[in-house]
Parts: C-alpha cells; sequence; structure tokens
C-alpha cells in the first residue's frame, strides 16, 4: 500500500488506514525504529512489571479457580 508523508502541526506523519492497523493488530503503544530507507512501527516488548491492580486481579482470579470447587469444602469439612 502506498501513501504520502503529510504536515501535522510542525511534525510530518502518515495516515494508517483502519484496515491495515487491524491487520496488524497494534493499538494504543508502538515503538518506532529508523533503518536505513525504512521506519519500523510494532508493538512495544512485554513490560515485566505489572500494575499492583492487575497482579490483585490475576491473583484472584487463579485462587479462585483452586478455592471455589466441591473438593476444597469437602477437604475443610475433614478439620472441623
Amino acid at each position: 500500500m502506498q501513501t504520502s508523508i503529510i504536515q501535522i502541526g510542525n511534525s510530518k506523519g502518515i495516515r494508517i488506514p483502519k484496515p491495515l492497523l487491524e491487520q496488524s493488530g497494534l493499538n494504543k503503544d508502538v515503538v518506532i525504529k529508523a533503518e536505513k530507507g525504512r521506519i519500523l512501527i510494532e508493538r512495544p516488548p512485554f513490560s515485566d512489571k505489572l500494575d499492583i491492580s492487575e497482579t490483585m486481579f490475576l491473583s484472584q482470579s487463579s485462587l479462585a479457580l483452586d478455592w471455589l470447587r466441591p473438593e476444597e469444602d469437602e477437604a475443610w469439612e475433614d478439620l472441623e
């Protein structure tokens, strides 16, 4: 697909057609790299640090799968 570099404020840019964005899977955050004769737009590498709310949500979700089973209730009944 061919496009033109256009003026956007004090910068230059291109418009990326919606079908091309959907096909690429890119969304809000991207990494831009320049190489000779081309500019690469990629997904950022996965961050090794999760937001604390994400971590809590993931922990609660995984524990709920383990704790909310009938076998768990039966095991606790034997301890009473």
